[in-house]
C-alpha cells in the first residue's frame, strides 16, 4: 500500500529527515507522533506540531553545548522519550546520532567512545554515569568531554538534561529568566531553520555499530537517502495504513528499529508508543493491538512458546478445535502462497474457524488487528512459521543488514514464501557470486565504514556490488532463500560444508529446545550445545507431573530423555554429515546480558566456543 500522504520536493532520493518532519507539522500537525508511559505523569502523547517544537528546542540545547555539524554524538538511553527527541534533534543540527545498545558492556562502550571521536555522551541512570565517567579521564584514549545525564537521580559534574531543554512534554516554567515553551519559535528560529536547510540527502543519519558477532564492532555510515529510499520502498508494499500505531521496543541502536521507530513513522505520519522494557512486550501488544509487529526470530519464538504452553493446558475438546482451525488456516496460507484463490469451500471453512476460533485467540493476545507480521536478523525456524500460520498469521522473513539500512528483501501479503527472505525491495538488486554469497547494490547500501581517524572506508566494488557475508540462493521466482553466514558455515574435516543455522533451527522445532548451538569445524562430525526453553520447559514439566525448579529441569531424567528423542527426530531430518553425534544440555539460558548473544539475539559463536570449551571438548573425547 503505497501511502497517500504528500511528500516534499520533486525528487524523493533528495529528501532529508527535517524536510520530513517539517511536512508533518505543516500536513499533520494535530495528529498524535509520540506516547510514552512515566511514573511521575502518567501516559504522555505529543502531536507532531509538539515534536517539531521540542526538536528545536533540543537542537539549541545541543548547539549551545558545542555541538557542530557532523561529529557524533553518543545517546545510551534506551527507548525513550529523550532518546527519539535527542536523535531528531541532532540530525536538525547536521550532527550525527550514534546508539549505544542497553546491554553493551564497559569494554565495548569505551571500544565506541574511542572509535568514534565522540566528545558528549547521552546518558540515562546513574549506573551509565559511574560506567562513562572513566571515560572522561584523560588517559582514557577517547575525545569526551561531557556527560548529559537525563536521570534526576545522577550526581555528579554534568549536564544535566533538564538544563540542556526542559523534560519533553512537562510545562515550561514561567520562572524569571526561564523562556516559555514558544520563546524557542521566537528566539532559535532563524537559526534552527538555517541548520537544517543545510541539511542535504548525502549526508550521515546516523552510525550504527554492528552487534560484533566475530571481533570490535564495525561502525556503518548511513544517509539520509538510505534510509529514507528504504522507508519509502517498504511504504509501497506494507499494508499498513498511515498514522498508525506502531510499538517501538527493541533497541535504537539497531537499524531495524531505527527503520521502523524513526525513519518510517516520519514518512508515514504513523504514532510512535515507546515500551522502554522489552520483557512487558505481551502486555503492551494486548493494550495496544497494532495492525503490526516487527520481532527478531528470539521473540517469536518466545510468543510461540508461551502460547503453546497456554494452548496444551486447554480442556481436550478445546484443543481439538485449535487443531482442527489449525489445519484450515494452513491450507489456507498455503493457498495463498501458491498465488491460488481459495475454494468456496476454503474460504467459507476459513471465515468459520477465523470468526469461532482464531480471532476470540487473537483478542485475547491483542493480535485481532494484525496485518503485517515480520521478522528478520536470522533465519524463522519452520515450526514457528508453521505455527502461526494456523492461526492466519504469515509471518513475513525480511532480510538486511546495518549495511543495507535495513529491509533489502522481503515477502509481502501479495507475495511471499515461507521460508524465503523474499523479493528485492524497489531500486535494489540482488546476485549470487559463484561461491554462493549473496551481493547487493542500490540507493539502501551505506556509505562505508568509519575509520578510527573519522573518515569512510568505502566497500562496494568498481560495479557498486557489496559482497554482504551471507550465503544463499535465488529461485525461479526471485526469490532470496538465505543459507547462513559465510563466515559461519561450517567446513568438516572430511570437506563437507554444513549450514549451522539449518541444523539449529531444525533442532528447535521441538518446544522443549529453546536455543542451540551446532559446532563441528575441522571435526569429524557434529556436537551441539542446547539450552531449554525458559517457558515451554516448566509446562511440559508440569503436564508430566514433573516437580523440579526450572534450574534443576536439564539434569532430570525424563526431560533428558525427551531431549534424547528430539535429538533423535532431528537427525532424522538431516543428511549425515550434519546429523548431530553427541550434545550437552546446559542449565541456563544465552542473553546478551551474559554475552552468549548480540543485542540482537543473534549467536555470539566464538563467546560459546570459548565458554563452553572444555564441554565441547568432552562431546569428542
Amino acid at each position: 500500500m503505497t501511502t497517500s500522504l504528500r511528500l516534499p520536493g520533486d525528487d524523493p532520493e533528495q529528501l532529508t529527515v527535517p524536510q520530513l518532519l517539517l511536512r508533518n507539522v505543516r500536513d499533520h500537525g494535530e495528529l498524535p507522533a509520540l506516547s510514552w508511559q512515566s511514573e511521575e505523569s502518567g501516559g504522555t502523547t505529543l502531536t507532531w506540531a509538539e515534536v517539531r517544537q521540542e526538536v528545536a528546542a533540543l537542537a539549541a540545547g545541543f548547539a549551545a553545548a558545542g555541538v557542530r555539524r557532523g561529529e557524533h554524538v553518543l545517546l545510551k538511553l534506551g527507548n525513550t522519550p529523550e532518546h527519539w527527541l535527542s536523535d531528531l534533534a541532532l540530525v536538525h543540527l547536521g550532527a550525527v546520532p550514534v546508539s549505544v545498545y542497553g546491554t553493551a558492556a564497559p569494554d565495548q562502550i569505551a571500544y565506541i567512545a574511542r572509535h568514534s571521536r565522540a566528545r558528549l555522551a547521552v546518558v540515562g541512570s546513574a549506573a551509565d554515569v559511574a560506567c562513562w565517567e572513566p571515560l572522561l579521564e584523560p588517559d582514557a584514549g577517547t575525545r569526551l568531554e561531557r556527560l548529559v545525564v537525563t536521570e534526576p537521580s545522577a550526581t555528579g559534574p554534568h549536564t544535566h538534561w533538564s538544563t540542556l531543554r526542559r523534560p519533553a512534554g512537562q510545562p515550561a516554567s514561567e520562572e524569571p529568566g526561564e523562556e516559555p515553551a514558544d520563546a524557542v519559535d521566537a528566539v532559535d528560529a532563524a537559526e534552527f531553520e538555517e541548520s537544517l536547510r543545510s541539511v542535504h540527502a548525502d549526508d550521515p543519519v546516523t552510525v550504527v555499530y554492528t552487534s560484533g558477532t566475530t571481533g570490535d564492532p564495525k561502525g556503518a555510515v548511513i544517509t539520509h537517502r538510505n534510509v529514507l529510499c528504504d522507508a519509502l520502498a517498504l511504504d509501497a508494499v506494507i499494508p499498513v495504513p498511515p498514522h498508525s500505531d506502531h510499538l517501538c521496543y527493541l533497541p535504537l541502536a539497531h537499524i531495524a528499529e531505527r527503520m521502523l521507530s524513526i525513519y518510517l513513522p516520519i514518512v508515514r505520519a504513523s504514532h510512535v508508543h515507546l515500551c522502554p522494557d522489552p520483557a512487558r512486550i505481551a502486555d503492551h501488544v494486548r493494550e495496544l493491538r497494532p495492525e503490526e509487529f516487527f520481532g527478531v526470530p528470539r521473540v517469536w519464538e518466545k510468543l510461540t512458546a508461551a502460547l503453546r504452553a497456554g494452548l496444551d493446558a486447554l480442556p481436550p475438546e478445546r484443543r481439538a478445535a485449535l487443531e482442527e482451525a489449525g489445519r484450515v488456516a494452513r491450507a489456507h496460507v498455503r493457498c495463498r502462497e501458491r498465488g491460488e484463490r481459495p475454494s468456496p469451500q476454503l474460504a467459507d471453512d476459513f471465515a468459520k474457524v477465523q470468526d469461532e476460533v482464531i480471532r476470540p485467540l487473537l483478542t485475547l493476545a491483542g493480535l485481532d488487528r494484525l496485518v503485517w507480521a515480520a521478522s528478520a536478523s536470522a533465519p524463522l525456524p519452520p515450526d514457528v512459521l508453521d505455527f502461526w500460520a494456523g492461526l492466519g498469521i504469515v509471518v513475513m522473513d525480511v532480510w538486511g543488514m546495518t549495511e543495507t539500512s535495513g529491509a533489502l528483501t522481503l515477502n509481502t501479503p501479495d507475495a511471499f514464501r515461507l521460508g524465503s527472505v523474499g523479493r528485492p525491495v524497489a531500486g535494489s538488486e540482488v546476485r549470487i557470486a559463484p561461491d554462493g554469497e549473496i551481493e547487493v547494490r542500490g540507493p539502501l547500501l551505506f556509505q562505508g565504514y568509519l575509520r578510527a581517524d573519522g573518515s569512510i572506508e568505502s566497500v562496494t566494488g568498481p560495479d557498486g556490488w557489496f559482497a554482504t557475508g551471507d550465503v544463499g540462493r535465488l529461485d525461479e521466482d526471485g526469490f532470496l532463500w538465505i543459507t547462513d553466514r559465510k563466515k559461519e558455515i561450517i567446513v568438516t574435516s572430511t570437506g563437507k560444508n554444513v549450514s549451522p543455522a539449518l541444523v539449529e533451527n531444525v533442532l528447535k522445532e521441538h518446544p522443549l529446545i529453546g536455543q542451540a548451538m551446532a559446532y563441528g569445524d575441522g571435526r569429524s562430525y557434529l556436537v551441539a550445545l542446547l539450552v531449554l526453553d525458559a517457558e515451554a520447559a516448566p509446562a511440559w514439566a508440569a503436564r508430566h507431573g514433573i516437580e523440579a525448579a526450572p534450574g534443576q529441569l536439564a539434569a532430570h531424567p525424563e526431560v533428558c530423555a525427551e531431549v534424547d528423542r528430539a535429538v533423535e527426530a532431528a537427525n532424522a531430518r538431516l543428511n549425515r554429515t550434519e546429523q548431530i553425534k553427541r550434545y550437552r544440555l546446559l542449565e541456563d539460558e544465552w542473553s546478551p546480558l551474559t554475552g552468549e548473544l548480540t543485542p540482537s539475539m543473534k549467536l555470539r559463536r566464538r563467546v560459546l566456543v570459548e565458554k563452553f570449551g572444555s564441554r565441547i571438548a568432552e562431546l569428542y573425547a
